[in-house]
This record gives structure tokens, sequence and C-alpha cells, in this order.
């Protein structure tokens, strides 16, 4: 599985970088992972692969679980999808799913730390591995 998230807004600070790449390296051993910060919603889809399915990220009142994101993950590679587009701080004009982490309003670069742990900790339950609930 191939998963690109772009992130699109405001500058992410160092840490919430080193956070983040901390855990596409920790995906590494799962799918590929890239991460894209980017500056408005133009350039994403300029970027996006046309049979890429795209979740857009908002703070609506359907927020998921760690254990509802592991099966939409599971469920997507099991009907043969192999790319996945994650957007976070735009709404793309089109889009195949909608998720909420929380919510709260957040940090930009907090949100997209978050998102990125979670899609790790999806693939952890995915595999039978063990992470803290």
């Amino acid at each position: 599985m191939k998963i690109s998230v772009y992130a699109v807004g405001d500058k992410i600070e160092k840490f919430y970088l080193e956070a983040i790449k901390e855990y596409e390296k920790r995906l590494s051993r799962y799918c590929v992972i890239k991460f894209f910060h980017l500056k408005n919603i133009n350039e994403v889809q300029r970027k996006l692969n046309p049979k890429s399915f795209v979740m857009a990220v908002n703070t609506s009142r359907n927020t998921i679980s760690s254990e509802e994101l592991a099966d939409k993950l599971d469920h997507k590679a099991s009907a043969g999808v192999s790319d996945i587009s994650i957007i976070v701080g735009a709404t793309p004009p089109t889009y195949n799913d909608i998720i909420s982490l929380s919510q709260m309003e957040m940090d930009f670069g907090l949100q997209n730390t978050i998102l990125i742990e979670q899609v790790y900790r999806a693939y952890r339950i995915i595999h039978n591995h063990p992470y803290h609930k």
C-alpha cells in the first residue's frame, strides 16, 4: 500500500516534523508512506494520482476509532486499492471518504502528527502487533 499524506496549511514546527519522520520510518515495514507539506489545495490537485483513493480529514462529529481506521485501511487493501491519499487542512473538491480524528481544533503540526501516529497504530492493529489503548 502506498499512502500519501498532504498537509495543506501553515508552518509545522520542527519537533512535529521530527515525530512525523519517526513514524514514517516505523511505517516503512508495513507500507510506503510519504508526507508532503504544501501551501494550498491547488498543489495537492497537481500531485494527486488520479487512481488514488482520497480521504479528507476534518473536525466533524463523526470521529473514528483506531480500530475503525485499521478496518478502513485493511478493507481498501483487500479490495485492491493500492494508493491512498489523505488530505489534512483543506477539503479537496472531490474525495472518496472523510475521517475525523477529533472534534477539537488543534495545532496544524499536532494534527498531522496524530494522523501519522494513527496510521501507524492502524497497521499495528491489522498485523496483530501490540499497541497501547
